[in-house]
């Protein structure tokens, strides 16, 4: 069977890592890059580290607004698969990447299959709930990582193609954090652009900030930035490149010295900070559940989340895009709950492998 995976963003590198490994055992795999994420520090090093193949095709696309950049994914998306004439369509999770394979294979005929199938968090301001909604309503394959995914597509009358897979970022997890502890204390590869790396002491809060809501402007961002700076310890931000910009900006107006801003890390760095930090603070998606799988309290800078679990449990706690808010949620952020496994054992790699046989036969 061949079948055509595309991806464009950091944590659809990190999935398609644990799905391939498996896919590839008994299947042919297409991998396309749209190049949705095109900086080095978000692009490469993951291809390097986590052993994920070479793309066999780099579209090349870039930066964007959403209309302009989906367009253009779609168009160069279509030309591969006239070309490859796969038996199905791979698509991971909400991005523009995700929308713009699964509208070009849909056009094509040819089926798709969505991972990360029926998350909602009902804001449909959100670029990434209209493109996962609208990739669920025209897949036939819907991977869904938990049991409330699969009562979200019920809800909107998708049943058909319904898969309850687990969740492949807990697979990626679970395969690469004894890695990540081996590959060593990721305090000392930042050294270099840490200027205080002495002074945190393996005692901090990790942070990552990069949706649109919390980013389009200094408004939200400055008052995410001064609850940083007004933590108990040390924050590390890694800085997307979308968010750079105006983190210059709001540095050359304020003395930050509590947060240690830095470049994006790897995966395998990401995943030893992540589980040696106090708490978590973050508007990523897959960070939240990385934190709760790490055993780490989260609080998340978002008015709604598709992680709806990790909020029910206790360990994560949603918080406005204002100072004293995000200070008082992480202040009461100290769950004792069990962190019941909602996301599947580690096996949602074989599971999805199977199903794309069972589509084909």
């Amino acid at each position: 069977m061949k079948i055509v995976t595309v991806v464009g963003a950091r944590p659809q590198f990190i999935k398609a890592a644990a799905v391939s490994r498996v896919l590839r055992r008994t299947h042919q795999e297409i991998l396309v890059h749209t190049g949705q994420h095109y900086d080095a520090n978000m692009s490469d090093v993951f291809f390097e580290e986590l052993h994920i193949p070479r793309p066999d095709y780099a579209l090349g696309v870039g930066s964007g607004t959403h209309g302009r950049q989906t367009g253009e994914m779609l168009a160069k998306v279509e030309e591969v698969l006239l070309t490859e004439k796969p038996d199905t369509v791979l698509v991971y999770g909400d991005t523009n990447s995700t929308l713009a394979g699964a509208l070009a294979a849909s056009k094509l005929c040819i089926p798709v299959a969505h991972v990360e199938a029926g998350l909602r968090s009902f804001n449909r301001a959100m670029p990434e709930e209209q493109n996962r909604v609208l990739t669920d309503h025209i897949s036939t394959l819907l991977f869904a990582p938990t049991e409330t995914a699969v009562t979200h597509l019920r809800a909107e009358g998708v049943t058909d193609g319904v898969r309850l897979v687990g969740d492949v970022m807990c697979d990626a997890l679970f395969y690469y954090r004894d890695l990540a502890e081996r590959s060593g204390n990721a305090l000392d590869m930042l050294a270099d652009i840490l200027p205080h790396a002495p002074e945190i002491d393996e005692k901090w809060i990790l942070a990552t900030i990069h949706r649109a809501e919390n980013t389009d402007g200094i408004q939200h961002l400055s008052q995410i930035l001064a609850a940083f700076e007004q933590m108990p310890v040390p924050v590390i931000f890694p800085v997307h490149p979308r968010t750079v910009g105006l983190v210059r900006t709001l540095w050359r107006r304020e003395d930050y010295r509590n947060i240690r801003f830095v470049e994006p890390v790897g995966y395998l760095h990401m995943l030893w900070l992540a589980g040696h930090a106090r708490r978590i603070v973050t508007d990523s998606g897959g960070l939240q559940k990385e934190a709760y799988l790490l055993g780490v309290p989260c609080v998340t800078v978002r008015e709604q989340t598709e992680w709806v679990e990790t909020v029910e449990s206790g360990w994560n706690t949603l918080a406005h895009a204002d100072t004293a808010d995000i200070l008082v949620k992480a202040s009461a952020c100290t769950p004792t709950a069990p962190r019941p496994p909602f996301y599947g054992d580690g096996h949602a790699a074989e599971n999805i492998t199977q199903s794309l046989a069972e589509l084909i036969r």
